[in-house]
Order: structure tokens, then C-alpha cells, then sequence
């Protein structure tokens, strides 16, 4: 473990290679799991407010969920998360021309018609951040769908560290990456 702040960091994060390869993975993160994806307290009013300008994205079954319960709910262990169609498909999920799952959130940010890129859980992902009484763990969810994003980023040389840089500086700060990036390059000199 690193620490850098209050935040207690595995160092799978700095150790591993990890480059998404959604070609291969179909955006299957969006669709497998037991719930929605985590959601911060200050993120369920975004999703209320962006909803009506990523609507249309979105798949009619989505569309009643919504309706019937909103884009959040409480999952059994008593996490904020976003609703799920059919047990499964997130509802900010859409399918593009090739059937591969990808964010109506993002989608929209990209085309600038939000300043919201999408739950920084799912920014993040697959780190996952939980904040304890004294620290915030940041662990590294290594799961069987992503072997692909492993394996392409061993080929180009990318840590997970470094292709999350992005929204690592968004949850952290850049101080916090800077101290992260200094850190993980004087462990893996070892």
C-alpha cells in the first residue's frame, strides 16, 4: 500500500498494466454485476438535472425504469447506485452500431450538451474508492471482463494508474496524482 494524503492506495493500481479495449469488451462494465454503478450523494441531483438532455439516448426499457423509480436506487447493501434494466444494463446505457455498450452520459458530455462526463465511479472504474473513519482506500476491482484492457495495456505499456489519470485528478486533486506519479516511479524502480 501507498499513502499518499488520506488515501491509502493497492499497489495493483501502480503495478498493473490496463488499457481499455472496448472493441473487445463490449462495454460489458456497464451491463455485468450485482447493481447499478455507485453513486456520490452530490451526483444524484446531476442525474436528475441532466436527464432530460441525455433522454433520448436512452432505450424505451430505461425510460420506464426511470419513470417507474427514478436513475437511482438503493441497492442491497444500502448503496446509492444507478438503476438497472432487467437486472442488468445500467439505464444511462445505450448500444452503438456495432452492439457495444457505451454511456448516454458520456456521450452527451462528448458532445457537448453536458458539463458532466458520468459517475466518477464509472470514470474511475476499475478502481474503486471507499472512504473509511481516517482514510479513503483506492483498490483496484480486477475482474475476468477486463482481461483484454490487461492485456492491451501490457502491449503499449500503459499502468492503470496512468490511463485513469484523468479522473484520478478529478476525484483527488493534481497534487495528489503528482504524488501518486512520483511514488509509483520510485517503487517500480525497485
Amino acid at each position: 500500500m501507498l499513502q499518499i494524503e488520506d488515501t491509502l492506495v493497492s499497489l495493483d493500481i501502480i503495478e498493473e498494466f490496463f488499457l481499455c479495449d472496448v472493441v473487445l469488451c463490449r462495454g460489458k462494465c456497464c451491463v455485468d454485476g450485482d447493481s447499478g454503478a455507485p453513486v456520490e450523494k452530490k451526483e444524484v441531483s446531476v442525474l436528475k438535472e441532466i436527464l432530460p438532455k441525455v433522454w433520448d439516448d436512452l432505450s424505451s426499457e430505461a425510460q420506464k425504469v426511470i419513470n417507474r423509480q427514478g436513475p437511482v436506487y438503493i441497492d442491497v447493501s444500502g448503496e446509492t447506485v444507478t438503476s438497472i434494466v432487467n437486472g442488468k444494463d445500467c439505464v444511462f446505457t445505450y448500444y452503438d452500431e456495432n452492439r457495444i455498450c457505451k454511456c448516454a452520459i458520456e456521450k452527451a458530455y462528448k458532445e457537448g450538451r453536458i458539463d458532466f462526463v458520468k459517475p466518477v465511479s464509472c470514470w474511475l472504474y476499475p478502481i474503486r474508492v471507499k472512504r473509511y473513519l481516517n482514510f479513503t482506500a483506492v483498490n483496484y476491482h480486477q475482474w475476468n471482463i477486463c482481461k483484454s484492457a490487461r492485456t492491451l495495456g501490457k502491449e503499449r505499456k500503459v499502468k492503470l494508474y496512468q490511463f485513469l489519470r484523468e479522473p484520478l485528478i478529478h476525484k483527488f486533486g493534481e497534487e495528489w496524482y503528482k504524488q501518486l506519479d512520483f511514488a509509483a516511479k520510485e517503487f517500480l524502480k525497485k
